[in-house]
């Protein structure tokens, strides 16, 4: 849990930078937190398109660009939430603009609409050249933790 005092903002890009904090799946994206804005409700953040994850025709899976962009809004979606519930992705759209290839991605997850049960968000897909890749939206349960 982080205070509300001023110096959130640094709590958690401290507590999200920390490999130990984050699960095997992120880490395993190559999750590197660029900021966030607690305020504001996004996070953005790089991720690490390696080469295990080519498809056939020499891009990156469409399934792991769809990974980057849910962890992305998911977390925005946590930090909105202020840390006290799980958000687990109910249904999520992905839009593949172009093709992305090895390198470091950078994603942002953006809450839109932030319910008492649902939360709505988006996200933006960048190749390392600034070039727009993918979006996406997704809702999200809020679930808060210790209610069953």
């Amino acid at each position: 849990r982080v205070s509300s005092s001023p110096s959130r903002r640094d709590e958690l890009v401290a507590l999200f930078s920390d490999p130990d904090h984050l699960p095997a799946a992120t880490r395993h994206f190559g999750f590197s937190l660029i900021d966030l804005d607690p305020e504001a409700n996004w996070v953005e953040a790089w991720f690490e398109a390696r080469p295990d994850f080519l498809n056939p025709n020499g891009s990156i899976q469409g399934g792991i660009v769809t990974g980057f962009l849910d962890e992305a809004m998911s977390l925005s979606a946590f930090v909105a939430g202020d840390l006290k519930a799980a958000v687990p992705t109910l249904e999520m759209k992905t839009s593949f603009l172009r093709p992305l290839m090895t390198d470091r991605a950078r994603a942002r997850g953006q809450v839109v609409r932030l319910g008492s049960s649902v939360i709505f968000t988006e996200g933006w897909l960048w190749n390392s050249e600034g070039v727009l890749c993918a979006t996406a939206s997704a809702t999200a349960a809020r679930r808060p933790f210790g209610d069953d």
